[in-house]
């Protein structure tokens, strides 16, 4: 017998689109470590739901491309470049 896993859902009223998403990076990239979730989502340059916002912060979090800090300032963390710098390099020698 197989037992049936209940996963809880939020009901999302508007999901967000590619778009908004990217404005949304580009804005917390632009603006690394200065706002909080609030006072970022009323500086975006473009308007939209709370709602939205909060998916869209979710998501970025679930992808490790934001962290928040201990003030609950948003920084982006997301740098590939830098990642394939730094696996590239030799590592330091114990002694």
């Amino acid at each position: 017998m197989a037992r049936q896993i209940q996963v809880q859902t939020q009901e999302v009223l508007r999901f967000p689109r590619l778009d908004t998403i990217l404005m949304v990076e580009e804005f917390i990239r632009k603006n690394d470590g200065e706002y909080k979730k609030r006072k970022l989502w009323e500086s975006l340059p473009k308007k939209m739901m709370y709602q939205t916002f909060c998916v869209i912060i979710d998501y970025l979090l679930h992808s490790h491309k934001i962290s928040i800090d201990a003030e609950g300032k948003i920084g982006w963390i997301y740098y590939p470049e830098k990642a394939v710098y730094y696996f590239k390099a030799k590592p330091c020698r114990k002694y």
